[in-house]
């Protein structure tokens, strides 16, 4: 909760030991809401301080605490701990160790099971990214808990079932059946709750640098041959050499070409392009408005375009000022990745077209006649209005 005094006070202590605690439950006073932060060099991953966010909300409304979970090696990844409670995080479990440098499933999955059993939250969230998917099924298979993927909406509601109501459980909801329905999912017999969101689905919270929070410093121990990977005497928790089949030998990192998330303008091609020769006009289109070219999965699918462009539940989430779904018809896991857009403007033959229904303007037409004529229009405009601006310069 925000400090009083205005001013950050991070209380450093030692893991307690909590295997006695309460039974697991749900609701107000129960276990926490806890988000996995994923980090690379000491930077958090942005969905991880999205997720924050939410979980900010979901904690207030059961009168809980956020936690943080943090895994890494060296001073970079502890310096973040302070950040994580800007973000929203009343406690941050540090556990540093030199096996978890590397993201490694094994090790992961045997820290964040243990640190879940030892203070008993009544939600993980984690980003769905390929770190976030790989590790949150061991967990939830670690752990006998369920665990639901690509989540859109997270909330806490009631749950009625044979005349039995269960109180404050996590809504988990995600599109399914190929998108034909919104469903939305609860785990009323087991926790903790666990889900993994994609990034931009939530809205990352400003950093409050006035927040105090405890950084709590988790001991990891390598065990010998044959130990148990619960907590050792000395309260640390213990990676067994099971935990080692598997070891980083060199890592390869290949940098983002595609600045989907932080455009302005976004303009994107569905199957009504056509072709990858189709995809031309939807990049003049996107240059001439000095935005950013995307595409539905459909486009993807079809190999007319990288999958990084790829907008919607399976691609990326994204928020710009302007949104151009050219040749889109507008299915639930395409809206759900842009529906959050300022302004949408839809081009498309057919008049039905679901992605009307999220559009401020729709043009029913020929992409491929439209698009040049937008284009023409909006360079016409340029043109008239630097001339006017050079006669009021002279």
């Amino acid at each position: 909760m925000p400090d009083g005094a205005g001013k950050r006070a991070s209380r450093h202590t030692p893991d307690a030991k909590t295997e006695a605690a309460a039974p697991l439950a749900h609701g107000p006073g129960a276990g926490d809401v806890w988000v996995f932060v994923e980090q690379h060099d000491g930077v958090a991953a942005e969905v991880s301080l999205e997720l924050l966010g939410r979980a900010r909300e979901l904690a207030d409304r059961l009168g809980v605490r956020v936690g943080a979970v943090l895994l890494g090696a060296g001073a970079a990844a502890k310096a973040l701990a302070p950040a994580l409670v800007a973000h929203g995080a009343d406690v941050v479990y540090v556990a540093l160790h030199e096996d978890l440098a590397d993201y490694l499933a094994m090790q992961y999955a045997t820290v964040v099971a243990g640190l879940i059993r030892r203070h008993r939250p009544q939600i993980v969230l984690y980003g769905a990214t390929t770190t976030g998917r790989d590790l949150a099924p061991r967990v939830a298979s670690t752990l006998r808990t369920g665990l639901t993927a690509d989540c859109t909406d997270l909330r806490i509601g009631d749950l009625e079932r044979k005349g039995v109501v269960t109180k404050d459980l996590l809504y988990q909801v995600r599109p399914a059946f190929g998108g034909n329905i919104i469903a939305t999912i609860v785990t009323p017999a087991h926790l903790p709750q666990m889900a993994t969101v994609r990034e931009g689905v939530m809205v990352m919270p400003e950093a409050d640098e006035r927040r105090s929070g405890t950084i709590v410093d988790v001991a990891v121990r390598r065990g010998a041959t044959g130990a148990s990977s619960r907590r050792a005497d000395d309260d640390a928790i213990v990676l067994p050499a099971s935990d080692f089949a598997v070891r980083v030998v060199r890592r390869l990192r290949e940098k983002k070409t595609v600045g989907l998330k932080g455009a302005s303008v976004v303009v994107a091609g569905g199957a009504g392009v056509g072709s990858r020769d189709g995809f031309a006009l939807v990049e003049q289109l996107a240059e001439t408005l000095g935005g950013v070219v995307g595409a539905s999965r459909a486009a993807v699918d079809a190999g007319w375009i990288d999958a990084e462009h790829q907008v919607g539940q399976t691609g990326v989430t994204v928020r710009p000022k302007l949104y151009v779904a050219c040749g889109i018809s507008g299915s639930v896991q395409h809206r759900a990745g842009m529906d959050q857009s300022a302004r949408i403007l839809a081009i498309n033959r057919d008049p039905d077209a679901p992605i009307f229904s999220v559009a401020h303007y729709g043009i029913v037409g020929d992409l491929h006649k439209v698009i040049p004529m937008l284009i023409k229009a909006y360079r016409t405009r340029g043109a008239v209005g630097a001339a006017s601006a050079a006669q009021g310069g002279a």
